[in-house]
């Protein structure tokens, strides 16, 4: 297979280098429409050959920012860099990058070969050249009996796969994925995840993906960046961003957090105590310095939190263990959600797998639990 093959590399277990090709840089990056900044001084280093997903609600600048990489959108102002090389007046079809788009933009009156075509022939290939390609491109997206079907004769996977192709044949060094999920079925969603990352893995240049959904950036990035109003709130590994969020945003965005408000007791040598919507809690640290006496937040994930069926029985409870009682039990599958109240009515939600029996008899608003977790489970957010 040769569709990409200037592009290829060697697979290994971790992202590509930054220096390879393929890197993207953003300085500043700004753009308003009338009196709304829809991207506010954005500044990201995408490294060359990794799967980045830029992650965030609607109107959060995301897709307005994928759009100024590829060429749709003129930063008004920064500076976008392509393995060193300034785009800002490069136009779109000049970038050694390609769309994909949500809802794949496929002519509906060209046949599956012709839509993968086109772009060659807006770069004035030869015919021979154009017909290699595009027997490639189509056989590389196991599309080559699908070449004379137009759109509306495809399912959505096979349209998914028609627009990838016709991406992928112009040999881009970026690969932008603007929602392309999003009007695919949740089996097929499943499914196309994992083709696109094994298509990344395997061809190695730099997929920039867009998406609202947790789940969907958490499965296929090596890198997530969370956006806010415009602006990256954090960026970091799946892992990273989903077991230690830095900011409130993050925290709650990225979902089945318990989300305390608070204030510091006491910082020494054994962690932090807190204080929070009256419960007891200890950290083992901060990502940066507190002191007694700060009004702070702290999340505890969901995943983390351990039950036993049990009254607290009038006795004092060390931190980081409250007296609660079940309210709704939610099975989905594989896990079940607890969702549990304290005598003074807050609300805390537990999360355990489905095989763990200590959910197993719970009794809605009749069964009392003690729900229990970690100091290295309990994030600080100070933003």
């Amino acid at each position: 297979m040769t569709i990409l093959a200037q592009n290829e590399r060697p697979a290994d277990d971790g992202l590509v280098a930054s220096g390879q090709r393929g890197t993207v840089v953003l300085r500043g990056v700004s753009k308003r429409f009338g009196s709304t900044t829809a991207v506010d001084g954005v500044d990201l280093t995408i490294p060359g050959g990794s799967y980045v997903v830029l992650l965030g609600p609607s109107g959060c600048g995301k897709t307005t920012l994928l759009r100024m990489v590829g060429g749709h959108e003129v930063a008004d102002a920064g500076d976008i860099l392509l393995d060193g090389v300034r785009l800002n007046d490069v136009p779109a079809a000049q970038r050694d990058i390609s769309t994909v788009f949500q809802h794949y933009a496929l002519f509906p009156h060209k046949t599956v070969y012709e839509n993968v075509e086109f772009g060659l022939k807006m770069r004035r290939l030869s015919p021979d050249e154009r017909q290699r390609r595009v027997n490639e491109a189509l056989a590389f997206m196991d599309l080559t009996n699908l070449r004379d079907r137009l759109p509306k004769q495809l399912s959505g996977g096979q349209q998914q796969r028609v627009a990838l192709a016709r991406a992928l044949v112009t040999q881009p060094t970026v690969l932008l994925l603007d929602e392309p999920l999003g009007d695919l079925d949740r089996l097929l969603q499943l499914r196309m995840r994992v083709e696109l990352r094994t298509l990344q893995r395997r061809l190695r240049i730099t997929f920039i993906h867009v998406t609202h959904n947790q789940e969907e950036a958490l499965a296929i990035a090596d890198q997530i960046v969370v956006m806010q109003n415009g602006q990256i709130r954090q960026v970091g590994s799946p892992q990273a961003v989903y077991r230690r969020p830095t900011n409130l945003f993050t925290a709650s965005f990225m979902g089945d957090n318990n989300i305390l408000a608070g204030r510091v007791a006491s910082v020494d040598g054994d962690g932090i105590l807190l204080e929070c919507e009256g419960l007891r809690l200890r950290a083992r640290s901060a990502p940066e310095p507190v002191v007694p006496g700060q009004a702070i937040h702290a999340a505890i994930r969901a995943s983390t939190v351990r039950v036993r069926q049990e009254a607290a029985a009038g006795a004092t409870l060390p931190p980081n263990c409250v007296a609660a009682r079940a309210t709704f039990v939610e099975y989905l599958g594989d896990t079940v959600k607890l969702h549990c109240q304290t005598a003074s009515g807050l609300a805390l939600v537990a999360k355990v797998p489905e095989q763990d029996p200590s959910w197993q008899g719970i009794r809605e608003d009749e069964t009392d639990l003690m729900l229990e977790w970690d100091e290295d489970d309990v994030q600080l957010l100070t933003s």
